[in-house]
């Protein structure tokens, strides 16, 4: 009762929950979020920049730069205090992302954008800028580099085997460079699909391939996406 009675009002509220309070600089943590927010709005104009997918999603890039703000503030809480350390480390380590990535170079961005905040939290502020500028310059100079030659599909549907040849001929003929991709035979027929490198961009040959006897359909389309013998 002796030990109770000793306690005070004043005795509850000495924590290490107050303590913390006053352990961080207010305006360093002002600098580092401001700093956050534009290197995360420079990821986001990048990223819109450098999109080559078939469908531009606007709250991805929003999602790069609220991805490098809240890492940042995450950081700078957790270099004040090494048992929160632990503990965030814990708590991140049962999260669950179950968002599918479309493209493959949106990951990439995912770890620019974590990166950066992990560094200006750690108030390495040359680091952060220095590397954002390079990363984004490589960004813009690669990713929109086009190839010296487009690769093209084409998609023959034919009756018989004698027109498959007939066309597969015509192909060799009409372009540069020819790799057979699939080749589906059914009932209903056969359909080949060939990815071609074309001569001067010289797409009459698919006129004179749809004019063969037995070829029910021919396509020529552009193919941005992996591709054999480059």
């Amino acid at each position: 009762m002796r030990i109770l009675s000793a306690i005070t009002f004043q005795d509850i509220f000495k924590s290490s929950f107050t303590e913390n309070i006053v352990s961080f600089s207010i305006m360093d943590t002002a600098i580092a979020m401001v700093l956050a927010f534009c290197i995360g709005l420079f990821i986001f104009m990048v990223y819109k920049k450098t999109f080559n997918g078939v469908l531009y999603s606007s709250s991805f890039g929003v999602s790069l730069m609220a991805m490098t703000l809240i890492t940042t503030f995450v950081i700078l809480a957790v270099t004040s205090n090494v048992v929160l350390s632990l503990g965030m480390v814990g708590a991140l380590s049962i999260v669950r992302f179950r968002t599918a990535v479309k493209e493959p170079l949106d990951i990439a961005y995912l770890f620019w954008a974590i990166a950066s905040g992990v560094v200006l939290g750690a108030g390495m502020i040359p680091l952060a800028v220095i590397g954002t500028v390079l990363i984004g310059v490589l960004m813009l100079v690669f990713v929109n580099r086009k190839p010296g030659e487009t690769p093209y599909i084409v998609v023959v549907r034919c009756s018989n085997e004698e027109a498959e040849k007939d066309c597969i001929t015509e192909i060799k003929d009409s372009t540069k460079k020819q790799v057979i991709k699939s080749k589906t035979v059914s009932k209903d027929g056969i359909e080949i699909t060939v990815e071609v490198r074309l001569q001067q961009m010289a797409t009459e040959f698919i006129n004179r391939i749809n004019c063969i006897e037995g070829v029910q359909s021919a396509v020529l389309v552009s193919y941005n996406g992996d591709y054999a013998g480059c």
